[in-house]
């Protein structure tokens, strides 16, 4: 009787959703590599061509320029907020923050390919509000660190300090160069730390 009023689950159904993923990675993974090695611009149909998909598939997936620059964004938050518990371990937080603020523009300087579609998202803000509560929940992880072990000052909004870290984004999405970069990165972390005037 079970066997009569219940259908037999589709088979094609678990392997459709696993090509799907699949076919998702690969376009991210094709993305971060074209967006890396590129001077400008990449377009939709490359960075598909490269993913062995078709353009069809990549618009199913992101339908925007915008949301697969996103999620590109995304993946690359991942790894980076994946190494604030190794930076931790090994650094005062005023140190480990330094560094992870300094992967994280890394990652944003060598996409260069998306540095333009990535900057227009940020000013308009169709890219980052999900990245960005990430970003100051991050940040707040090493605030609150460094609070305890006296490293960086109290009183401060993680949401400033993640203020402060988009206008990083856009100095290099503007062509800032990396020196000028790592001084804006000591300049931030530095006004973060306890005042020893007094």
């Amino acid at each position: 009787m079970t066997s009569a009023t219940t259908p037999p689950p589709d088979p094609a159904g678990p392997p459709v959703r696993r090509d799907a993923r699949r076919n998702r990675d690969k376009l991210i993974a094709a993305a971060q590599a074209a967006f890396t090695a590129a001077d400008g611009p990449v377009t939709l149909e490359a960075i598909a061509r490269q993913a062995g998909v078709g353009i069809g598939t990549l618009y199913r997936h992101f339908p925007t320029r915008e949301d697969l620059v996103d999620a590109v964004y995304a993946a690359e938050l991942d790894a980076v907020t994946a190494s604030v518990p190794v930076l931790l371990d090994q650094h005062p937080a005023d140190v480990a923050l330094r560094a992870w603020m300094g992967r994280y523009a890394t990652f944003v300087a060598t996409k260069r390919g998306m540095t333009e579609t990535l900057r227009a998202g940020i000013a308009s803000g169709r890219i980052a509000p999900p990245s960005r509560e990430r970003v100051t929940t991050t940040i707040a992880t090493f605030l609150e660190r460094g609070v305890a072990t006296g490293t960086l000052r109290t009183g401060i909004d993680p949401d400033d300090v993640t203020t402060l870290f988009v206008g990083v984004f856009l100095a290099i999405a503007s062509g800032a160069s990396q020196e000028q970069i790592g001084r804006l990165l000591d300049l931030l972390v530095d006004g973060l730390r306890p005042r020893t005037d007094g």
